[in-house]
């Protein structure tokens, strides 16, 4: 990750820090105070970060900004098809196809499969991603967790697989999935097979929207296995494109995230931002 997008993205983690101690919302002169800026600086920052104002911006990242989701822009996953939802409403007119791997060689760790892998930049920190000749399998964010147990974590998903570094095939595919116009980003889904049910119901949420557990597994069939379905959920292999940040609790809360709370928050707040959400 180059200097620049690390001391961006940690600008944003600061912010969401200062924003979530202060007890009432922060003005611009104190919030780039805090953050050894110059106002003009840190508005700048955040302007090209998400295109609003940082005064805007608080209010996406308000700690009840997942409850007002819920509320006003919560997607019924059945009927989503039914009215277009999950069709046309992606971030930077990404295209998503996937394909899911059987559950046979799923079974095998991996056994046969040769996956190409690299570290990218991205609006959350620096992002490894994986992939095979079907698409990208893995996706992931070290910002709070650490290159290395990002590393170990992925891999660990298919240990019986040939891993290489092969960051020049996947850059076309992560420059779409981060931000490029056209092109198209493919998915190759590796998983058991509830896992896979939950991952298509996720991707059938579509950017600005949420849902929650108890909705994804009712859109698998399995509406009594809210449980087993939240599991699944955490262990989305392709975060980000598989929108698992979208997945919140009845309550509003935001629940958990596997690659850490601060990014799950500011990938919400980043696609409200970007959708006027």
């Amino acid at each position: 990750m180059t200097q620049e997008s690390t001391y961006h993205y940690n600008v944003i983690r600061r912010a969401i820090a200062e924003i979530d101690a202060a007890d009432v919302p922060m003005g611009l002169e104190a919030l780039a105070a805090r953050m050894g800026m110059s106002p003009a600086h840190f508005q700048r920052i955040f302007t090209q970060w998400v295109g609003v104002s940082p005064k805007r911006y608080q209010q996406y990242l308000a700690l009840d900004h997942a409850r007002i989701l819920l509320r006003e822009r919560f997607t019924t996953l059945a009927t989503a098809d039914a009215v277009g939802l999950s069709g046309g409403g992606r971030l930077h007119d990404l295209f998503l196809t996937w394909e899911a791997m059987a559950p046979g060689d799923y079974a095998k760790g991996g056994a046969g499969l040769t996956i190409r892998q690299g570290w990218f930049d991205s609006p959350f920190g620096p992002a490894l991603v994986m992939g095979t000749d079907r698409g990208i399998c893995g996706l992931g964010f070290a910002a709070e967790t650490g290159p290395e147990a990002t590393l170990a974590d992925l891999q660990g998903r298919w240990p019986e697989a040939r891993f290489i570094e092969d960051p020049e095939t996947l850059s076309p595919m992560v420059t779409t999935a981060f931000g490029g116009t056209g092109g198209q980003t493919r998915l190759h889904l590796i998983g058991a097979p509830l896992q896979i049910k939950v991952w298509e119901a996720l991707l059938q949420v579509p950017t600005g929207h949420v849902t929650t557990y108890s909705e994804i597994a009712l859109a698998t069939g399995h509406p009594r296995a809210v449980r087993a379905v939240g599991t699944a959920v955490g262990r989305n292999p392709i975060s980000w494109l598989i929108p698992c940040h979208r997945a919140l609790r009845k309550s509003g809360e935001l629940g958990g995230y596997h690659w850490g709370l601060p990014v799950k928050r500011a990938m919400l707040a980043h696609e409200a931002a970007r959708t006027g959400a």
